[in-house]
């Protein structure tokens, strides 16, 4: 499958100088990282609406949350392993007073590359997913993250962005995103379902279009919103296919797989589920294509799984 790749870390900066350009009350707050993430580009446009706290993490939280409480529209970008697990006391009790705090998380799952296992966050969608009023978003596509930075300032209360740093397909978004809806990518009949969340785009669609060329005609589902999640769209698809399987930069629990199969259990009857992703092991450093390649990310992995 041709086409374009890029990364959304690297768009991050231009999509919130965007969308400061129309929200006078957005404001940037950055754990010394801003030239990782691009938020140095938003700093040099919008200065005084910038903040950085160095690294002090749970700080910059707790500054998130003070700005919130004053009618202002903080974003909080950095790695993902930071904003889920380093501030996850912080945010949570964010999500208890339900404040109005945005979060964008680039580096997700093993897109910390050399950085390793203190640095990789296979865990993020897990710790995420079971904190109540907070939304969960992972855009796979440029257009995708600026639909999902809209939909969170749409949103009164804490949203979650997961940002790939790997390449993802620069594509079309199939239509207007929106919360708790899945997108149908491909519908060619029902042999087999490829679900993936964002920053697996890419390996779910040479995975489908190894599938074509083997004659397989399956569906490609884009779990744009992991949370709250399009249940019914899932249930359905378990209902009308041979074989599913879950791709996901992220642990095998408590990720998609886990969420899907979750969905899945009062179910009387449904298609076989299988799940791509990292085993219940911590990553190790290298460069990406070799670390997702070692934890399983491939296109024979997942072949292997629908039992192609």
């Amino acid at each position: 499958m041709e086409y374009k790749k890029i990364t959304l870390r690297e768009l991050v900066g231009t999509v919130l100088i965007e969308a400061g350009k129309e929200h006078p009350d957005l404001y940037v707050i950055d754990s010394d990282l801003a030239k990782s993430t691009t938020t140095n580009q938003f700093q040099e446009v919008f200065p005084e609406r910038f903040f950085e706290s160095g690294i002090a993490e749970q700080n910059a939280m707790s500054i998130a949350a003070g700005m919130a409480s004053e009618g202002k529209i903080p974003f909080y970008v950095n790695f993902a392993i930071f904003v889920s697990g380093t501030c996850w006391t912080q945010l949570r009790q964010i999500c208890y007073a339900n404040l109005n705090v945005k979060l964008i998380a680039t580096h997700p799952g093993m897109d910390g590359s050399f950085d390793g296992a203190t640095h990789h966050a296979d865990e993020d969608l897990a710790l995420m997913r079971v904190l109540p009023n907070l939304r969960v978003l992972s855009p796979s596509n440029p257009e995708e993250l600026r639909q999902a930075v809209k939909l969170a300032l749409a949103h009164q209360g804490p949203v979650y962005i997961r940002c790939a740093r790997d390449v993802v397909p620069d594509i079309p978004a199939k239509g207007q995103m929106e919360m708790g809806k899945a997108v149908m990518t491909e519908d060619l009949g029902d042999d087999f379902a490829i679900l993936y969340e964002g920053s697996t785009a890419d390996l779910a669609m040479q995975s489908f279009a190894a599938c074509r060329e083997r004659g397989l005609k399956g569906k490609l589902v884009n779990v744009f919103s992991v949370k709250p999640v399009d249940a019914d769209c899932i249930r359905r698809i378990a209902g009308q296919v041979k074989r599913m399987v879950t791709v996901e930069n992220h642990s095998v629990i408590g990720g998609l797989g886990g969420l899907t199969a979750e969905i899945l259990c009062d179910m009387p009857k449904h298609a076989v589920l299988k799940r791509v992703g990292v085993e219940d092991v911590f990553t190790e450093s290298g460069s990406l294509k070799a670390v997702k390649e070692k934890y399983g990310l491939t296109v024979e992995h997942v072949l292997e799984q629908l039992g192609v």
